[in-house]
């Protein structure tokens, strides 16, 4: 995606109002580390309360922070009168989610109208070094607000 493109008008106020409203990345501490168009970058950190029973990152904590990304990435491009919902998604899981601080990447790969397609990765961040631990590749839906 071409990152010089500009952002849709207020389009940073606008992620930044619906993420607050997020119950679940509220839940996960999740914050919002980088937004340009058609990118954003979510990070949380680890908490035990968010781990399977081998003490990794569930894979349900995996999912839901890339496939916030994703949507967050695509709604960067989509006009000022909408909203952005998950159409589907595909997950590879490429090892065990294990750090103290979780980065999930979304990146718009196609932009359309109507529907996007999206690509994103998940970093786990432990002693200053870092491994991609899942990859997404997701299909989001502009909703156009009446």
């Amino acid at each position: 995606m071409d990152t010089q493109l500009p952002l849709t008008p207020n389009i940073e106020q606008r992620v930044r109002e619906s993420f607050a409203r997020q119950g679940m990345l509220n839940t996960l501490n999740g914050k919002i580390s980088h937004i340009s168009p058609g990118a954003l970058h979510i990070s949380a950190p680890f908490h035990e309360r968010f781990t399977q029973q081998d003490g990794f990152l569930h894979a349900g904590v995996v999912t839901t922070l890339m496939d916030s990304a994703c949507g967050y990435a695509a709604y960067t491009l989509m006009p000022e009168n909408s909203r952005v919902l998950s159409v589907e998604f595909k997950v590879n899981f490429l090892s065990p989610a294990v750090g103290e601080l979780f980065r999930a990447e979304g990146r718009v790969a196609k932009s359309g109208k109507t529907i996007s397609v999206c690509e994103g990765k998940l970093f786990a961040i432990q002693d200053e070094g870092e491994k991609l631990v899942a990859m997404m590749q997701a299909t989001m839906i502009c909703i156009i607000s009446e």
